[in-house]
């Protein structure tokens, strides 16, 4: 009889082991993973929020402490890609004589100043006006190709745009309680 309750024990916790280790239960999700993982699959997806925030492997994305941290390195990132952007549409302003172009660079500048500001603000804790500028910075590339109007826009528009809708989502899912 003992020998048959050492067996069941056994067995029963050779299952629970196995089905850890098969359904990953083992690992810990990071705040990284909560928060991805919250901001609602329509509007970005786990997956475009990882690749957003940790596109780069000596990123500290996945050593964030809460997601204040994340929303602050966020708007960082968008900021520094609005940056980039202008940047690259300075350099095909200068290559050319459209007005569009001109105007776009515009749109970057200040687009890449207020984002300063708010990575700023979201690094200090204050993440209702930075959630508004992201919010705001969502519809540049948009108004960008719109002032372009057939000029060879440069491909960083299309990266910021995919940055700051990340960044916005991460700002605005603190905005749920989080």
């Amino acid at each position: 009889m003992a020998s048959s309750n050492l067996l069941l024990s056994l067995l029963f916790a050779a299952a629970v082991v196995c089905g850890g280790a098969i359904s990953g239960a083992s690992a810990e999700n990071t705040v990284l993973d909560n928060v991805c993982g919250s901001l609602g699959g329509y509007y970005v997806t786990p997956e475009a929020c990882l690749s957003a925030l940790c596109h780069d492997p000596s990123s500290p994305c996945a050593a964030a402490r809460d997601a204040p941290a994340l929303a602050a390195l966020a708007a960082r990132l968008a900021a520094s890609n609005a940056t980039a952007a202008r940047d690259s549409v300075a350099a095909a302003a200068a290559s050319s004589s459209s007005a569009g172009l001109r105007a776009c660079l515009q749109l970057y500048t200040g687009a890449a100043a207020a984002l300063e500001w708010a990575a700023g603000s979201a690094a200090a804790g204050r993440l209702p006006g930075a959630r508004e500028v992201m919010d705001a910075a969502r519809y540049v590339p948009s108004g960008c190709d719109g002032v372009a109007a057939g000029a060879a826009v440069p491909v960083a528009n299309g990266g910021f745009d995919a940055m700051a809708t990340v960044a916005h989502a991460v700002l605005a899912s603190l905005s749920k309680g989080y």
